[in-house]
């Protein structure tokens, strides 16, 4: 078993990190430098910044704030959010960001995804993934612009698409166990995972302890992320890396 990443997600409205259930009611989490410098010192293996609302205001990124942030940590930093062009992408890495994530603008331009991964490496390049099960069809259904949009797609089928265009990794969040603290979608990130060869990185639910175990041992997730628990310090990520390494789950401790 390869090693498993913790990676804290910073949801970034406003300038501000926030979380909330199901993609709605907002709540402030603090700044997002801070966060970011207390997570690196925690022992994160990665962070990811998500500017959840610059899609919907059709603005750019946080440049400043993404420059500022690298300046501080000493580990990978994944940015996504309004990312839609090949400039973006140069300037995210220039400014200190390692990865980038893309998701509505793959969703609306597909090729995006390849043009990215030839020019800048697959790995480099994150598709994030917002999936919502539709219990009549029994399948998961693809959205954007923050869990706003339904797009019809079928999440399976996109996630070999997407590795097919050459993405690096996805980032599969789960809109229905987003914020709930009732445990990842562990149906969801399995199946995904049986059906393409990139890695994967478990997002929403997570709530405890066990919940990381189980994302690992039924989800077969590589890598886990979770924001309010750390965010509110319901959990601490030694905690976690801890519990993972006593159920012989590989961790960088």
């Amino acid at each position: 078993m390869l090693t498993k990443r913790i990676i804290p997600c910073l949801d970034v409205s406003n300038g501000r990190v926030v979380k909330g259930v199901n993609f709605e009611n907002l709540k402030d989490a603090g700044c997002p430098i801070e966060v970011s410098k207390l997570y690196n010192s925690l022992g994160a293996d990665e962070i990811c910044f998500l500017d959840i609302t610059a899609s919907i205001e059709k603005r750019s990124l946080l440049f400043d704030m993404i420059r500022k942030i690298s300046e501080q940590i000493f580990i990978p930093l994944t940015v996504g959010g309004g990312i839609s062009k090949k400039m973006d992408v140069r300037e995210l890495l220039n400014s200190g960001a390692d990865k980038i994530s893309i998701n509505s603008s793959a969703v609306n331009n597909p090729n995006l995804i390849h043009e990215l991964s030839s020019n800048f490496g697959s790995k480099s390049i994150v598709v994030a993934i917002d999936a919502k099960k539709n219990k009549k069809k029994k399948k998961w259904e693809v959205f954007t612009h923050g869990g706003r949009n339904p797009t019809g797609l079928d999440v399976l089928s996109w996630c070999k698409k997407v590795e097919q265009l050459g993405a690096g990794e996805i980032l599969l969040t789960s809109m229905d166990k987003d914020g709930t603290k009732n445990g990842f979608d562990n149906e969801l990130i399995s199946e995904v995972s049986k059906n393409v060869n990139i890695p994967i990185i478990a997002s929403g639910g997570v709530g405890s302890l066990e919940h990381f175990l189980q994302g690992v041992l039924h989800g077969n997730a590589d890598a886990l992320l979770a924001a309010s628990v750390f965010h509110y310090k319901l959990l601490s990520i030694k905690e976690v890396k801890e519990y993972l390494s006593k159920n012989d789950v590989p961790v960088r401790l």
